[in-house]
Parts: structure tokens; sequence; C-alpha cells
């Protein structure tokens, strides 16, 4: 195994990286890191929590710090969070945090713009939001020459393709190209033909599966008793929980009856301002709230520490988002625990997915009456 400073890295990275108490390069910075300090396009197939962020943040900071100030970098991700948790990571790596910017929906426009037009060096960007500054003349891209495409798959679902198109239209044909997708779909081989030039391509993990360190256990257990049997779990382990439900509605239920039952518990989810998903996701972050109740749609981009125990109180759709879920715990090694809640009328596709992704967890029933539990045979 390799360590961080034999990648040929600036002394001042190497310096930063100690002290962030980062010692070894997972395997996807270890592949991606020197080719893309080469100036290669990278294509990168790597699940979330591979490490994929330090993977392109250390090439864009080496080759910045060399180049002249008018040059910028441009990093697209599909939600605020997983953009927030990028600057995050800058903040880590560099000492001067006011050259980068976030530019996102649900926040203020004046500092954004103040912040680019100062001359910001690396703009963490969603999709929509940049393309509506661009589209009314707010905001220039002449000078980016490096540009990051993260979670690609991602923001093809959520309908970015034409704004990632009009955006990359934009940028200087003569640049340097880094994407990152779970996946390497046809759609994203047609992404890598439209922005890439004779990318170098690695790939990480792709198999779809929970991590080995992660214990899966399944309940059946009816609607109407799953509340009972999460605060039943709460009350019988330690740590923190994230919990995902299917809707916006569902999550405030969940949190709001948590709360009533005296655990500390907060809902986010995309109607709630940015100030709110903030406030959840720091008190989370910090041991304020023990849970926190999540829809898929912020789901990839929740990155916390130690979750000791993750709850599908609503089933997931497809064995991916199974996996996305359950890879919120065992984080780097560390060990976590999946329950998954399934009705009645779900168990055929529960045992589907598990069938899909060559999973046995442990299952256990829940008595309809007084939420006794007991291992399934």
């Amino acid at each position: 195994m390799k360590l961080f400073f034999e990648l040929n890295l600036s002394a001042a990275m190497q310096q930063q990286l100690k002290q962030a108490n980062f010692i070894y390069p997972t395997p996807v910075q270890e592949q991606a890191i020197p080719p893309a300090m080469e100036g290669r396009d990278i294509l990168a197939t790597a699940q979330t929590g591979t490490g994929k962020t330090l993977s392109f943040l250390i090439p864009l900071i080496e080759r910045l710090a060399v180049e002249p100030p008018e040059t910028k970098a441009l990093i697209m991700l599909p939600t605020r969070e997983l953009a927030m948790q990028v600057l995050d990571a800058w903040g880590t790596l560099v000492d001067n945090h006011d050259r980068a910017v976030l530019v996102c929906g649900g926040m203020a426009e004046g500092p954004q713009l103040t912040a680019i037009r100062r001359g910001a060096r690396l703009i963490v960007a969603t999709p929509g939001r940049l393309e509506d500054y661009l589209s009314r003349g707010l905001v220039k891209l002449d000078g980016v020459k490096m540009l990051v495409l993260d979670e690609v798959d991602r923001m093809l679902d959520m309908g970015f393709k034409p704004a990632i198109q009009r955006i990359a239209a934009l940028l200087p044909k003569t640049r340097q190209t880094l994407c990152y997708s779970a996946t390497l779909s046809p759609a994203i081989r047609e992404v890598a033909r439209l922005y890439l030039n004779n990318p170098m391509q690695i790939t990480i993990s792709t198999t779809l599966k929970p991590a080995a360190n992660v214990q899966l256990q399944t309940f059946e257990v009816p609607v109407d008793k799953k509340q009972e049997l999460l605060e039943h779990l709460l009350g019988a382990n330690q740590g923190s929980f994230l919990v995902f439900v299917r809707t916006k509605h569902g999550a405030d239920r969940v949190a709001h009856r948590l709360a009533k039952a005296g655990f500390a518990a907060a809902p986010i989810h995309g109607d709630r301002t940015q100030a709110q998903r903030n406030s959840a996701l720091r008190g989370f972050t910090d041991g304020r709230h023990r849970v926190l109740v999540a829809t898929d749609v912020v789901a990839r981009g929740i990155d916390v520490p130690d979750v000791a125990h993750v709850v599908n109180f609503d089933m997931p759709r497809e064995a991916e988002d199974y996996v996305h879920r359950v890879g919120r715990t065992g984080r780097a090694s560390a060990h976590g625990v999946a329950s998954t809640f399934a009705a009645p009328g779900e168990t055929k596709l529960l045992r589907r997915m598990e069938k899909e992704l060559a999973v046995t967890p442990k299952r256990f029933k829940v008595h309809p009456v007084d939420v006794a539990v007991h291992q399934a045979a």
C-alpha cells in the first residue's frame, strides 16, 4: 500500500494531508491522482465512500497553485449537500478558504456572485443554479481550465443532462475533465465521448453489494407497527440512527413522532430550507440529534462519519438505492448495522432485492400486537 508522500505531491500538499491525518490513499486516489496531476482526463467508476473527492481535489489544488490567477476550476455535482461536503474537504487541504465559492439554489445569490467576481478560483456548483447565472449573463467561465463532473449518473437521473451540455458548451475547449460515476452505463459512456479527451479509465468497486462490515437485518412488520419498532430499536441499541423514508411528509411525520417519544430527531428533505438542512446535518454530525430522518433525494449527499445504524423505514425502490442507503454506515472499515422494514406486501420485493445483491440478512418477524421481535426461521 502506497503512502500519500509517494504520489509526487508538493510539500505544501503533503503538509496539509498530514495535518488532516490522511496517510494512505484509497485505491481511487492512488490510481487517479498521478495521471490527473499530469493533465490527463479521467473517467472513474467509483461508488460513494471510496474517497473520490480527494482524488479530484488534490490534482485541482496542485494545478491551481502553479497556474496564473485567472485560471479556474469548476466542480459540478447533483445536490447541495454533496457540494457543501466538497467545499468542506477543500477547506481541509488549503489555507486560503475564501478562494472557493458554493453555487447552489436555496441560498442567497449576492454572496455567490460577489465571490465569483472577486476571483474565486474554485466553483463548486449544482447545474441548475449555475446555468441560471450563465443564462442571465451574470457569470463567465472562460477561465475554467479544469472541469469535474461528480456523480454523473445521479445528475443524469435528476434530469441535468441538458444543463450540463449547455454549461460545457460555454467552457474553453482546451481543458482537463475528470468524470466520476457509480456505474458505467451507455449514458455515461456518451458523456465521456462528448466531454473527455482520451481519458484514463479507472474502475473501483463496481460490484453492487453492501460492505462486508455492515450487519444486515430485515424485519417483516405491519405498516402500523413500524414507528413502534423503530423506537424499540433506538431503545435497545446505542449510537446514531440514519432513517430513510420514501416521502417528505413521511420524514416530517416520523421525526415528529420520535421527538414526542423523547428522541432527539430531525428531518432532512427537499422541502426544507437550506438553513434547516444545514442545521439538521450539523446537529446530527455533532451529536445533538441522535436520529436523522431523510429521503433518498438527499441520501447520497449525506457523508457523516460514525453512523451506527441505518434503518430503511420505507423499502428502497431499487437494489442500488439499498446499497447507497446501507453504505451510510460501516464507513472506512468501521462496523455498522442496517435494518430494513418490510410490510407484508413487500416481502417478495425484498427477497428479490436480496437475491440480486447476493446478501442473506438476519431475518426477524414482528408480532402485530406488541412488537415482540422473533428471529425468523
